[in-house]
């Protein structure tokens, strides 16, 4: 990208609530989003979605309590921007969540006030899927449509396959094993999980998951990393559907005596399924079953490695599709 000159970089991903007042917020706007809620009729939508907040709100503001009362992911974006802004300080980086402040339309008007002329839209999910990739990517379309605002777009919609991005992983991974020996340990790629309708109807999303895994068995070669076995598991399952499998939680019971390492494959930044329902939920069930050593591996987060990795990936970024 030759012209950095009134560029901006937008790092969009779902959001997560800021106090206990916003788990609400967060669950309604979730269950309105028809990539999640797939029901066309948006009355009936709503009326659905409704429901499932007023079941859910006390068990998630409690989650949400024992993790410090908000989501980890809104504070980790910022210095993540706070990272690439020193290290490219000629382009204006800034995010936009999906659920949860700051909403794209405010973005929307930021940039415009700004006098951006070109645009980078960065999923930070690193596997496509429909339920996040696309959601995000409409969502700030409409609202650069909406504010009458229309610079040159480019999107950087999945990166599995980055070299750089996966060498990230490894430092992850490496990091929580503290200098002890793979071999000991039994890692788990820990991916949020989808109903198996949304594979069967086309989302490459479990397809890419399974590659990225292929990949870092490669980086591990490499480097010389052999663990005790590597296994692909599935979180945050709801509902009575059926849903990609193994389940992560099914799966604890096999490593009684043993020590397990997850990795959360599906995320680049830490929410609620990494420091709450994977670092803290799981691990009372680790406990339960007398697994000797559970540990969760970080996300990239702000690590100067991804920050490299993104400026990287910006540089390649393509022409938006349909624009």
């Amino acid at each position: 990208m030759q012209d950095k000159q009134n560029t901006a970089v937008v790092l969009l991903n779902m959001g997560g609530p800021n106090s206990l007042f916003e788990v609400k917020t967060f669950l309604q706007n979730m269950f309105a989003d028809p990539y999640i809620l797939p029901i066309k009729n948006n009355f009936l939508r709503s009326i659905v979605g409704s429901f499932i907040v007023y079941k859910r709100l006390e068990e998630a503001q409690s989650n949400y309590q024992k993790i410090g009362g908000k989501s980890p992911l809104v504070g980790h974006t910022f210095q993540l921007c706070a990272m690439l802004q020193t290290m490219e300080s000629q382009m204006y980086f800034t995010y936009a969540m999906r659920y949860t402040p700051p909403f794209a339309d405010i973005v929307a008007q930021d940039l415009k006030e700004r006098n951006i002329q070109k645009v980078v839209l960065f999923s930070m999910y690193p596997h496509f899927s429909y339920t996040t990739t696309t959601s995000s990517m409409k969502d700030i379309l409409r609202a650069f449509k909406a504010n009458k605002f229309a610079p040159k777009i480019m999107q950087v919609e999945r990166y599995y396959k980055n070299r750089a991005y996966n060498l990230a992983i490894v430092e992850r991974i490496k990091e929580a094993l503290g200098g002890e020996d793979c071999r000991d340990f039994h890692l788990i790629f820990s991916a949020h999980s989808l109903p198996q309708r949304n594979i069967s109807n086309g989302d490459p999303y479990q397809k890419e998951i399974l590659e990225n895994v292929e990949i870092l068995k490669s980086l591990f070669k490499e480097f010389g990393l052999e663990f005790a076995s590597i296994k692909v598991a599935y979180q945050s399952k709801i509902g009575p559907i059926k849903w990609l499998e193994p389940n992560l939680q099914d799966i604890l019971p096999y490593y009684q005596n043993k020590k397990m390492l997850i990795y959360p494959i599906s995320f680049t930044i830490d929410n609620s399924e990494t420091d709450f329902e994977l670092s803290y939920q799981y691990k009372l069930e680790a406990q339960k079953y007398k697994i000797q050593d559970y540990r969760v591996a970080k996300c990239p987060n702000s690590a100067q490695d991804f920050a490299t990795c993104i400026l990287e990936l910006i540089q390649n970024a393509k022409p938006l599709k349909n624009e």
